[in-house]
């Protein structure tokens, strides 16, 4: 799961606590991690999603302004299944 920079700095100070990913196969598990240039990340709950079901919440949680923001961003991504994924900065 490839995440930029500055998501993962937001990350890191918990300004962002959830990602989106459109893929064919995961890469990622629950309850697993992930190292990154910023320090290892806990990966939480995974939940298959439409995009359609995504809340404002979600959207801000994920670091957007809002949902159609989102969705703009969505339209840029490879086709796949869409998840839900709970993450947060573990530690160096």
């Amino acid at each position: 799961m490839l995440i930029k920079l500055e998501v993962l700095e937001k990350i890191k100070s918990g300004e962002i606590t959830l990602q989106f990913r459109r893929w064919r196969r995961r890469t990622v598990k629950t309850g697993g991690t992930l190292k990154t240039k910023v320090g290892i990340l806990q990966i939480g709950a995974i939940t298959p999603i439409r995009a359609e079901d995504v809340s404002e919440a979600d959207a801000h949680r994920a670091g957007f302004r809002d949902v159609p923001d989102f969705l703009a961003w969505l339209d840029t991504m490879k086709p796949g299944e869409l998840d839900r994924i709970e993450i947060g900065y573990k530690g160096e």
